[in-house]
């Protein structure tokens, strides 16, 4: 299984991901974690993300699509995996494609989790306060939210056109939530 978990900035990607990579057997790839890994250990690619973390921009494509290369060339991801946060623009969405497609393989589905804005800052918010996330202040979520209505909602159309999108209510308990995922991919044909 290969998919990818998209959805704005506060709706469980995360979560959700640690559960279908589970269910599925299949690494979850998250860019945000492994930017901010190299960022906690001042790695050069560390210290580049960060700049646009902080400010809450996107991560340059050059940047975030080697990263993503070199991982799911692992050997771990061979029978699948799970990409949350990437691709986040239709170039990455293109160059994602080239990935796969060199690997034999396509992508089985891209899963959107649909939440309320205002729900969704206040998830963040809250976040801020529970793990001491700096970059989580409320100008720099709605930024994030901003940035993503622009640059990654034209993908869902992408992935609907070529009837790949499975759209999932992220509101309400994770169990709820994760219970819609699984009842949406279970019956998806694996690449």
């Amino acid at each position: 299984m290969r998919l990818i978990l998209m959805g704005p900035p506060g709706a469980g990607k995360g979560t959700q991901a640690t559960f279908v990579a589970q269910h599925f057997g299949i690494p979850a790839i998250s860019t945000g974690d492994i930017f901010r890994a190299n960022v906690g250990q001042g790695t050069p690619l560390g210290l580049e993300a960060q700049t646009f973390m902080d400010a809450g921009e996107y991560v340059p494509d050059e940047v975030t699509n080697k990263m993503v290369r070199n991982r799911i060339a692992e050997s771990d991801a061979t029978e699948g995996f799970l990409l949350d946060g990437y691709p986040r623009t239709t170039a990455q969405v293109a160059e994602l494609d080239q990935m796969v497609e060199a690997t034999g393989h396509q992508i089985d589905a891209a899963v959107v989790l649909t939440v309320n804005e205002e729900e969704l800052v206040q998830r963040l918010l809250q976040r801020a306060q529970t793990d001491g996330r700096a970059d989580d202040t409320e100008d720099v979520i709605r930024h994030r939210q901003t940035v993503y209505a622009e640059q990654t909602e034209p993908l869902i159309g992408v992935y609907r056109e070529r009837g790949l999108l499975v759209e999932v209510d992220g509101m309400g308990d994770v169990d709820d939530v994760t219970a819609r995922i699984f009842a949406a991919l279970n019956d998806l044909p694996r690449s």
